[in-house]
């Protein structure tokens, strides 16, 4: 039973999950082409009008980068114009048309089975599709989740949304390793030499399998679409429309009936202008929360989630599957980590503690990846890498990009913060391994050195950046914002 006085905090957590369920999905499709891409690419290398060269499965591969560029650049206007609920809504329309769309390109205009260039093209539309709807969530998820949360819990409940992200890249993990079952990934050689005979036991990964690893997605993300309709629009959207009595009584269920008439009261007075233009309150406060959404990728954070089967295998481990799942473990719990420390130590303590430890993670790998007898302090350095990003810029940088902005820009300001985010993951993710196999003679490991030791420096940029230029919002209100970047002008 809600408590008129304090607020239900059931009814809190109900709907922060379900805003969370968004955050899964970004994590889920993600990463469901690590265990799909190798049966694609075998599925299309057998068309008979084009050649599937590498370039075009890298393009595949990353093709839904495209659409998490799209998605982020258009949350803002969506997050104003149709409001947070809606955008959400059709957020996860696009995760699920994209997970079926991927599992059956062919539907409707195509030959089941037969491998086109046209149907290439068709997988790549709706993979493009599912990144958009990443996009809208990667950006409209902690934004919602930080306008529903009382200040005190702000930063604890927006963290959960980057959990639910390393969380879902787990459960897909999980979920194409049962999919796979007793079946293997085919074998693809390298560049020019085309694919090796085909086991008896992959020729139903290339056929069927990567189809049901893409539309597995479905489930979650109708699950989304459905529930998302149920829970309440945020009480900043509301009041900016107008609708004060229905935002007053969601304030009330959250916060309890007393503070309610008080929250939609400093509301309202940071909303009297509703068409403040984006630089209001000053170049800074946008280049703060563009440069938190750069560093959080420059840092080369995916370079390893993206590649650790291959980091480790370079190393010469036996089974680098088995590090990798040790490394998602571990990333989970330096996550809850983050969680339930954020609104004890604040927001910057735990960045820049946390850049000096991936520093430290990263030039660990930089000097030691490559020599004997070093495996173990290179795979120790890179853990310890993971876990300092995962309780500092994973988890903060969220929690910051969706609460330090003035609630009359947050929606465009937040569009332009995510769409930086996910230009940057492209440039990351695309340059690691031209960078990583570089060398200046044969068989050194100069490019090995060279990236995480470039990834190390701008670590210790990271924490300077921190220390100098972003605000501490631990425990302020978001209509503290306006005040604050006002008084830094």
């Amino acid at each position: 039973m809600s408590n008129t006085d304090k607020g239900s905090k059931g009814y809190l957590i109900s709907i922060v999950m379900v805003a969370v369920l968004g955050g899964l999905l970004f994590g889920y499709d993600t990463a469901v082409i690590s265990g799909a891409e190798k049966g694609l690419q075998a599925f299309f290398m057998e068309a008979k009008d084009f050649s599937y060269t590498d370039t075009w499965h890298g393009f595949t591969s990353a093709s839904a980068l495209i659409g998490c560029i799209i998605g982020s650049a258009l949350s803002g206007f969506l997050a104003t114009n149709l409001g947070r609920k809606r955008s959400l809504i059709i957020a996860g329309l696009l995760f699920f048309i994209s997970a079926l769309g991927s599992m059956e390109p062919e539907f409707l205009f195509f030959e089941h089975g037969t491998p086109t260039f046209s149907l290439l093209i068709t997988f790549n539309i709706y993979r493009v599709i599912g990144g958009i709807g990443v996009g809208l969530a990667s950006a409209i998820c902690p934004m919602y989740i930080g306008e529903v949360a009382p200040s005190n819990i702000r930063g604890m409940l927006v963290s959960w949304n980057q959990f639910a992200i390393i969380f879902g890249q787990l459960v897909v993990y999980f979920v194409n390793f049962f999919i796979l079952g007793d079946h293997i990934q085919p074998i693809v050689e390298d560049m020019g030499k085309g694919l090796a005979a085909l086991d008896p036991k992959a020729v139903w990964t290339v056929e069927t399998g990567w189809r049901y690893m893409f539309g597995s997605e479905a489930v979650p993300a109708g699950l989304f679409a459905l529930l998302i309709c149920f829970v309440p629009e945020t009480p900043r959207y509301l009041v900016s429309i107008g609708r004060d009595d229905v935002a007053q009584r969601i304030l009330a269920k959250i916060n309890g009936s007393s503070k309610a008439q008080q929250i939609l009261q400093d509301i309202k007075d940071t909303m009297v202008v509703k068409t403040e233009k984006l630089m209001t309150y000053g170049f800074v406060c946008i280049f703060v929360g563009i440069m938190l959404s750069v560093f959080q990728q420059a840092v080369g954070i995916n370079a390893v989630l993206y590649y650790a089967p291959r980091i480790f295998g370079d190393m010469g481990m036996d089974n680098p599957m088995i590090l990798t799942v040790f490394m998602g473990v571990v990333n989970i719990l330096f996550t809850l980590v983050a969680i339930f420390t954020v609104e004890k130590w604040g927001r910057k303590p735990l960045l820049i503690w946390g850049s000096i430890g991936m520093a430290i993670g990263a030039l660990g790998v930089a000097a030691t990846f490559g020599h004997a007898g070093m495996e173990f302090v290179t795979a120790a350095s890179i853990m310890i890498y993971a876990a300092s990003f995962m309780f500092s810029w994973g988890p903060i940088t969220w929690v910051l990009i969706a609460e330090i902005f003035p609630n009359t820009i947050r929606g465009g300001a937040v569009a332009i913060a995510v769409a930086f985010q996910w230009i940057f993951n492209f440039i990351v993710s695309s340059t690691f391994v031209p960078m990583f196999n570089m060398h200046l003679s044969d068989g050194d490991d100069f490019g090995h050195w060279f990236t995480y030791g470039l990834y190390g420096v701008i670590c210790l940029l990271a924490a300077l950046f921190v220390w100098k230029l972003v605000p501490e919002t631990k425990g302020k209100t978001l209509e503290d914002m306006t005040a604050m970047w006002k008084n830094r002008k």
